[in-house]
């Protein structure tokens, strides 16, 4: 999924790169660090906690790219595995180009086809809001 933020590429990181930000501009209710502070910054081994509804998903961090790439995965939930990597890149005339994708493993078989339609409707809103975030964050 795509986006484009009128914030510089540093600005957009910044927001990846800590989790208490994720509820303003996320679907995501609430944000958590194991054994951390969810308004510092995050580094690779961190996990984070989301909680949207009832539903609690686990990511740890594996690769970050200062101002360039934030790579995740899932410990758990309805994933054998899943990996999602978001890349941000100077805009052309300004702003950052957002580019969030994953790849995944279903646990279920056959439920490929819904997690796909799921995720790619749900990163969208996540890159939008991401995109909007560090301009407008009120």
């Amino acid at each position: 999924m795509t986006a484009r933020s009128q914030a510089a590429p540093d600005a957009v990181f910044a927001a990846l790169t800590h989790a208490a930000t994720w509820p303003s501009w996320s679907p995501i209710d609430s944000a958590d660090v194991e054994d951390g502070d969810p308004g510092g910054r995050q580094q690779v081994g961190d996990t984070r906690i989301f909680r949207t509804g009832r539903n609690v998903a686990r990511e740890r961090i594996v690769e970050l790219i200062t101002d360039r790439r934030f790579v995740y995965d899932n410990a758990g939930g309805p994933f054998r595995t899943y990996l999602g990597t978001v890349d941000l890149a100077p805009a052309p005339g300004g702003g950052t180009d957002i580019t969030w994708s994953a790849t995944f493993d279903p646990k279920m078989p056959l439920s490929g086809g819904f997690w796909r339609w799921y995720l790619t409707r749900f990163m969208q809103r996540m890159a939008d809001g991401l995109a909007a975030y560090p301009t407008n964050p009120g």
